[in-house]
């Protein structure tokens, strides 16, 4: 006898990537106010973690590492340059440049990230562990599989 996997299988109702943009700028307030004290949003401290822990690196390489374009990577550098927590030096050819961080910058990182596990921690509190280590997978999931598209169309 044949199992009706359409009957215990849920149907997703609504449009998807509105409730993700939904959940999205909620967690993003959340971690933006714990890291305000700071003087952070949380992009400038993912940027800034991701430049510490890979070490200095091309834009491009850096935007592919976070998932994020070029052109929005460029715009969210432009003030921590300013701001002299990242500089831009040379590459290694005469047209390319790396993301290098400065001591001020893993400063402000080390300041933010006691923030940033608090804001962590109280969400963790907030949706539950099991809820968030469930939404990690999901995530993860579903990451895996645009990647996995876009290695097909290369």
């Amino acid at each position: 006898m044949a199992i009706d996997t359409q009957a215990t299988t849920p149907t997703p109702s609504g449009c998807t990537n509105f409730k993700l943009r939904q959940l999205t700028r909620r967690v993003t307030q959340h971690y933006d106010q714990h890291l305000a004290g700071a003087g952070l949003k949380i992009t400038q401290y993912s940027l800034l973690a991701h430049v510490d822990r890979l070490g200095p690196l091309a834009p491009g390489e850096l935007a592919r590492r976070m998932d994020m374009g070029a052109s929005t990577l460029t715009r969210n550098l432009q003030p921590m340059v300013a701001a002299g927590w990242l500089e831009m030096g040379a590459g290694t050819d005469a047209r390319s440049r790396l993301v290098h961080i400065t001591e001020a910058g893993r400063e402000m990182r080390r300041q933010a990230q006691r923030r940033w596990k608090a804001a962590q921690l109280a969400l963790n509190d907030k949706l539950g562990l099991a809820t968030v280590a469930a939404l990690h997978d999901l995530l993860d999931q579903g990451l895996a599989a645009f990647h996995e598209e876009d290695t097909h169309e290369s």
